[in-house]
């Protein structure tokens, strides 16, 4: 993890300490269960909680043992040994350490999975603020990056809004498919532990009992997991895209907020950069570079093997930081985004009126003309305006094909800007309902 783009919440999850409180809870709920079983003596279990529960586990310690066993679970017992007293045998009985390992690095996922649901609950209401705001704010719409026909700028808006509204349910659906406990021991078969043990552990850590493991919780769960942050990353890196190409100098109908004592450049005064957009775009691309390693941890050797240790110790934490990172960077961005709509309009009066040129076109047929007459009426009075020979409305005018099948006034209403966003309304209920 990179502390620069670290938020702590997120850290924390991710943390030695935390990781270790997650294995003690799961060795010591796994106890109580095995105490009413008969297998461990009540009173060991108890002694393995007060012991336990309030100890501060030494990392540096941890880190000790692991470098002369060469086993991190190995070095954890070793060192609640020393805690517990010698209760502590009664810890781990029947288990492998896959089931702590596997169960806690879903906890964390879990949790990482919450933080980042609040985090997108934050950029939805960026957006919604904003769609609103802009709901009828025209703007041209570009296809292939040249000017088609206008839209609003609340409709770019909300077009994200809806997208991020399909991440958090994707978020929410793949939080439920990795939240699985699993503790049943060496190869999966419960040889040594009863079932109930992992019923009762799942339940007290608010997961599910995974159906059937082989040592090993099944990585497809992960990698669907890692997926769906993939996607998301995508998602806020078309936002930043857009912002970063409405923010150019040819363009500038947006701008990212800049502050007071801010600087663009250390050669240049007179820069405004779009840094924070340019930032999320790099992280959405750091955010995705897990998905395919964990799309290959899904197939292991047989029941278990480690190749997707290394691979998890580094995407777990990275991809859910940067994440986190760049969802809260986003909802800043769309808060303070500045929103230019003179320019917006500027721009949209650039080609003299050839975006009405579709809306002509069909009108012409409408009349009579054949689409292919219509098509090749419109076009050639588009190209001279295109070269910067004229306006549009001009031209049709004085075009005899156009005139004998549209008089002026029938021309001039076919420019009004309102017949390209008479149905904003309808788009912003079917995105937000009725608010």
């Amino acid at each position: 993890m990179i502390p620069r783009y670290t938020r702590k919440d997120m850290a924390q999850i991710w943390a030695p300490e935390t990781r270790f409180r997650i294995w003690f809870e799961i060795e010591a709920h796994a106890a109580d269960r095995m105490a009413v079983l008969g297998i461990v003596p009540k009173a060991a279990a108890k002694k393995i909680w007060e012991k336990g529960k309030n100890a501060k586990f030494d990392v540096a310690r941890i880190d000790a043992i692991e470098a002369e066993v060469k086993h991190d679970v190995i070095a954890f017992l070793t060192h609640l040994s020393e805690i517990v007293g010698p209760e502590a045998r009664f810890v781990h009985q029947g288990m492998t350490s896959s089931d702590v390992l596997d169960t806690t690095f879903n906890i964390q996922l879990t949790r990482a999975a919450d933080l980042l649901m609040a985090d997108l609950d934050e950029v939805l209401a960026a957006l919604k603020k904003r769609a609103f705001e802009h709901k009828m704010t025209p703007t041209i719409g570009r296809s292939h990056g040249i000017h088609a026909e206008p839209v609003t700028f609340g409709l770019k808006l909300a077009f994200a809004y809806a997208e991020f509204s399909r991440a958090k349910e994707r978020l929410k659906a793949a939080r439920e498919d990795v939240g699985t406990c699993a503790i049943s021991g060496a190869v999966g078969t419960f040889a040594n532990i009863d079932p109930s043990v992992e019923a009762y552990v799942a339940k007290k850590l608010g997961l599910k009992v995974e159906p059937v493991s082989t040592q090993v919780i099944p990585r497809d769960r992960h990698a669907m997991f890692f997926a769906t942050l993939g996607v998301i990353a995508s998602s806020v890196e078309r936002v930043a895209t857009e912002i970063r190409h409405l923010q150019r100098t040819e363009v500038l109908e947006v701008e990212e907020y800049f502050s007071p004592g801010q600087k663009g450049s250390s050669a240049m005064p007179h820069k405004r950069n779009p840094i924070l957009t340019e930032n999320l775009t790099g992280l959405a691309r750091l955010v995705r570079s897990a998905t395919i390693p964990a799309m290959e941890n899904v197939a292991l050797w047989h029941e278990r093997d480690i190749s997707h240790s290394s691979v998890e110790r580094g995407i777990g934490p990275d991809a859910t930081v940067h994440l986190d990172f760049a969802l809260k960077r986003l909802a800043g961005v769309i808060d303070k985004l500045l929103v230019y709509p003179e320019n917006m309009k500027r721009n949209m009066d650039k080609l003299g009126g050839l975006i009405h040129s579709q809306r002509v076109m069909l009108a012409l047929t409408q009349k009579g003309m054949s689409r292919e007459a219509s098509y090749a009426a419109v076009q050639r009075n588009a190209m001279p305006v295109w070269r910067g020979e004229g306006q549009f409305l001009d031209l049709l005018k004085a075009d005899k094909d156009v005139a004998a099948h549209l008089p002026p006034k029938e021309l001039e209403k076919l420019f009004d800007l309102g017949y390209h966003t008479k149905h904003v309304n309808t788009i912003f209920k079917r995105v937000f309902g009725k608010a």
